[in-house]
């Protein structure tokens, strides 16, 4: 299945903004952060389709994952 992956931010840093990617049916978020060997120090946010999400949903043909990070202000 195809999925398109979002990078934000830090995230970014070395990567892609925007990426296609192929992975196989029933493949949860988990595997696809762990995939792309991100920092998680600086993972905090994981959207799916623009709604939050955690580590176990399982994501399906289509679907927009955006990683951000923690966000930081003042």
């Amino acid at each position: 299945m195809k999925i398109t992956v979002k990078l934000y931010a830090v995230l970014q840093v070395g990567r892609y903004r925007e990426k296609e990617l192929d992975f196989p049916v029933e493949t949860k978020v988990g595997a696809v952060v762990n995939s792309l060997d991100l920092p998680s120090e600086h993972l905090d946010i994981l959207l799916v389709n623009g709604r939050h999400v955690d580590r176990e949903f399982l994501l399906q043909d289509g679907d927009v994952l955006s990683l951000l990070p923690m966000v930081e202000g003042g």
